[in-house]
């Protein structure tokens, strides 16, 4: 008897159909189903998520809450700044290394912990020998056979590379695996541009039906200018902390010293933002055009007035250019 031959022409044309489909702009609404945060802290590469979040995470901790902290950036430098500049294994290195020995990754293989804090590496591959996004995936998929949706936290904090919002980077927000994103970002086009980004990146998912919002920014390295303020305003996301550009943080991060404690002088500073990041609700965010986000800065900075000139096919040819016959008909005169 011949298998039955499916009607792909009929299949062809759902998927068209299915295609063509507007998202919903109805966001589900719902009590969360766990007592756990699990927020996923965004920003561009070198912005200052790694300080932010280490000396947040031993904040909360202070103030009594039970708190996870995640390296997901292949830099790994989150732990390094918690861990006193000590770099603990990641999740990939270790999970490969077990894998050779014919071992099973456990706990106290990846995860450690100092100040009440408990934080783990996800890692990244080798440069050139595979992608980070993947590695993120994996990641996650191996903390689900260590039983991470069993575990009792108050707060999950994931440290994401934000300047691409794509694949493993962009689960939290694609998956629904957090509640809320928060952003930190400085007084530059760059950093903002990114915040930006992440947050066109959060109202796409929002209207193909997910939940996640962002619940503010924190502005690092803030030097009074303005133009992160005027974002936060511009997206409609409140301002969870303005972490000033001192000279003794800089000092303290580079030597990988906590000051999210209340021993430090900043303690106060860092105690208010666990208070805002734990109750600030996820905001459905406007994200700007890119002449939006230029407008926020100076046109003198921003190359206002600058107009955009086509080329010719002489410009590109240049030294190689030859004049091309024309095809005009000419007529004499009579």
């Amino acid at each position: 008897m011949k298998d039955e031959v499916p009607n792909l022409k009929d299949f062809d044309q759902r998927l068209r159909d299915e295609a063509a489909e507007e998202p919903t702009l109805e966001v589900p609404r719902g009590e969360p189903t766990k007592k756990t945060q699990i927020i996923a802290i965004y920003g561009k590469g070198g912005i200052g998520k790694s300080f932010t979040l280490a000396n947040l995470s031993h904040m909360m901790a202070e103030q009594g809450k039970r708190v996870l902290l995640i390296g997901c950036d292949p830099k790994s430098d989150t732990t390094s700044l918690l861990f006193g500049g000590k770099a603990c294994p990641t999740i990939i290195e270790t999970s490969t290394r077990k894998k050779l020995a014919g071992e099973e990754v456990k706990i106290g293989d990846v995860c450690f912990k100092r100040g009440g804090v408990f934080a783990m590496e996800l890692g990244g591959p080798e440069v050139g020998r595979g992608c980070g996004g993947r590695g993120i995936i994996h990641g996650f998929e191996l903390l689900e056979k260590l039983g991470f949706h069993d575990w009792d936290f108050d707060y999950v904090l994931l440290d994401f590379l934000g300047d691409v919002v794509c694949g493993g980077f962009g689960l939290p927000i694609a998956r629904d695996m957090a509640q809320k994103v928060i952003l930190v970002a400085s007084n530059d086009l760059q950093s903002l541009y990114v915040a930006n980004n992440v947050c066109s990146a959060v109202e796409y998912f929002r209207k193909l039906g997910g939940n996640v919002g962002v619940a503010g920014l924190v502005i690092n390295k803030d030097d009074g200018s303005g133009e992160a303020q005027a974002f936060a305003e511009a997206v409609e996301i409140p301002i969870l902390a303005s972490i000033p550009q001192n000279d003794d943080l800089r000092k303290k991060s580079a030597n990988y010293q906590i000051v999210g404690t209340a021993e430090s002088e900043w303690g106060a500073l860092f105690a208010a933002l666990g208070d805002n990041v734990a109750e600030a609700p996820p905001m459905r965010p406007t994200a700007l055009s890119q002449d939006e986000l230029l407008e926020l800065f100076d046109g003198s900075e921003t190359g206002a007035g600058v107009e955009l000139v086509p080329a010719t096919d002489t410009d590109m040819r240049g030294k190689n250019a030859k004049p091309m016959k024309s095809l005009e008909v000419v007529y004499d005169e009579a």
